[in-house]
């Protein structure tokens, strides 16, 4: 067994010490454990020049053979990282909170994978076979959930364009300074267990595995995301009258029965066909790509005088002195 940790904080600061007390229990039981810290890499932002989906695109529809990758392939470190991560049965990533959400660092990295997004690469038949890696996600504030709110749902938010399923999750809270973690006995122990939760997710068979958290964490029972909002109608007229924004279920509000709290009450019938834990569900986002992408080519002779015009504005911007 393999897994990895990836940290998107400092160097010997809180996310470090989790996921090192997460990733020792794992060693001790025979996992290969590699750690890593973004900071230590060439990490470009992703151009969002859609590359990648117009290739994933044109092969979906006969019009090309060969799938290239990333345009940012080998200019940094990125391909070889993600490489790695795909031969890992296990991934624990920890990611400090600033404002609200997780860091620009992580955010930066996550936000690379869609060149690497297996449903997508499955569907064009690029990867034969999903490695069906498990992750752990901590995040790290200084202050408790009021001021976190977004921080697990962000990083869940990313596992799917990752390809990576998530069994457990945790949020550290008021543990700012560096070692602060440490003065809270009961964190560490919950790091600890979810390498615990890792391990026993990885000994799992595929189609058997489960939420090995908190059950009663967030609303949604699907990905456990506390992020639940009135649903809208989808590209091709889905609708549900509420959706869970992480992982797209779809249904009704209701009570929890063990807490009493609110929580997603998920359609029996047609809540999970836009599950993005489903390869073939989340896919079907490619079908939206490629429908918005003809649309626009349909259109594109009628603004075209009027892109040269927003095209040719000018205005002044801010010079900076060295």
């Amino acid at each position: 067994m393999k897994v990895m940790g990836i940290n998107a904080g400092m160097h010997n600061g809180n996310g470090d010490i989790a996921i090192k007390a997460a990733l020792k229990v794992l060693q001790d039981k025979g996992a290969e454990v590699k750690m890593i810290n973004l900071f230590d890499y060439d990490i470009l932002p992703c151009t969002g020049c859609e590359g990648c989906t117009m290739q994933m695109g044109a092969i979906q529809m006969g019009k090309q053979k060969e799938y290239h990758g990333c345009v940012l392939k080998n200019k940094d470190d990125v391909d070889q990282l993600v490489a790695e991560i795909h031969e890992c049965n296990g991934v624990i990533i920890a990611a400090p909170t600033y404002d609200l959400a997780p860091s620009s660092m992580y955010l930066r990295f996550a936000q690379r994978f869609l060149a690497y997004e297996l449903s997508f690469l499955l569907e064009i038949g690029v990867v034969k076979e999903n490695p069906n890696t498990v992750a752990g996600l901590i995040s790290v504030g200084g202050s408790m959930h009021d001021w976190q709110p977004l921080a697990l749902e962000t990083l869940q938010a990313s596992m799917f364009t990752m390809s990576l399923q998530v069994v457990d999750r945790y949020m550290i809270q008021r543990s700012a300074r560096p070692g602060s973690v440490l003065t809270f006995p009961d964190q560490i122990e919950r790091c600890k267990q979810m390498g615990e939760h890792i391990w026993e997710a990885m000994n799992t068979p595929v189609e058997e595995r489960g939420w090995l958290g908190d059950p009663n964490d967030g609303v949604c029972p699907n990905c456990h995301s506390s992020l639940v909002y009135p649903g809208d109608p989808h590209w091709d007229g889905v609708e549900f009258p509420y959706e869970c924004a992480v992982c797209g279920c779809g249904g009704t509000l209701g009570t929890n029965p063990e807490t009493g709290k609110p929580m997603l009450v998920i359609d029996p019938e047609r809540g999970h066909i836009r599950d993005r834990f489903i390869d073939k569900a989340r896919a079907e986002h490619l079908n939206e790509i490629i429908k918005t992408r003809i649309e626009f080519f349909s259109k594109q002779d009628s603004i075209k005088d009027e892109y040269a015009e927003y095209k040719a504005m000018k205005f002044p911007t801010v010079e900076i002195s060295r």
